[in-house]
């Protein structure tokens, strides 16, 4: 078997993901892009958190070209991709109880703003508690997560629950347990993870759906231009002043 075969493979996988979560999470998707938008009609403000490889999706909508300029990063120290030396501490900080509303207290999240948590599993202590917190909070709660692991694997929070217990909206990714989408009898470990890109997908039409249903209200989504097009950067500077007691990545 060919690396190419291997490769088509890969994308055949991707491709089948991409129809599923289309398909199957188009209510749950339409559910989250309306309380983004209800979160901005009412003056809330929008953050994003994900902690190891499942922090690329979130990072992948804030201060993005074309996207919502109202979405800010809640960052954990140490959790936030694997920048960290050694990576492997992001994974034991996923595990570690109490750090979610340490963080939390620390942030300017408030009562009527939303938070979107991005958890592969949805098992460890830091997003079910970053879930339960927030909530606690007043604060509106989508997670994007692979259901599945909540029959198929053991819960690490003491509660026993998985991120998808405390949400407002779930959207379900459907990466099979173990995030790796092929295998080889020569091979011993299954490999080709598909998870981001399915992931970042299902945000994206998340944020697509917000600024429909924004303008549908005829409220002007608050949208970046790419600033590597004639007069983005120009645009953008009215949008973060506009916007600027809402938005906290340039402070």
């Amino acid at each position: 078997m060919s690396d190419r075969t291997l490769a088509g493979q890969f994308f055949d996988a991707a491709i089948g993901l991409l129809q599923r979560v289309r398909d199957e999470e188009a209510e749950s998707v339409t559910a989250a892009g309306t309380l983004l938008a209800d979160t901005v009609a009412a003056g809330g403000r929008l953050f994003a958190f994900g902690a190891g490889h499942s922090s690329l999706a979130a990072q992948d909508v804030v201060y993005r070209a074309g996207g919502l300029a109202l979405m800010n990063l809640l960052a954990v120290p140490g959790a936030v991709g694997v920048d960290v030396m050694p990576a492997t501490l992001g994974s034991a900080l996923e595990r570690v109880d109490g750090l979610a509303a340490a963080v939390l207290d620390c942030s300017p999240i408030r009562s009527g703003d939303a938070l979107v948590i991005v958890s592969l599993s949805g098992r460890n202590a830091l997003p079910v508690e970053m879930a339960m917190n927030a909530r606690a909070l007043g604060v509106k709660v989508i997670g994007v997560t692979s259901v599945a692991y909540a029959t198929q694997t053991t819960s690490r929070h003491v509660s026993g629950t998985y991120l998808k217990d405390h949400c407002d909206v779930v959207l379900d990714s459907k990466i099979a347990v173990g995030d790796a989408e092929l295998t080889l009898d020569t091979v011993p470990a299954p490999f080709a993870p598909a998870s981001t890109v399915v992931t970042s997908a299902l945000l994206q039409a998340v944020m697509a759906t917000t600024a429909g249903v924004l303008a549908d209200r005829g409220i002007e989504p608050p949208l970046l231009r790419s600033g590597n097009v004639d007069g983005g950067h120009e645009w953008n500077g009215k949008v973060f002043e506009q916007y600027a007691d809402r938005i906290f990545y340039r402070r």
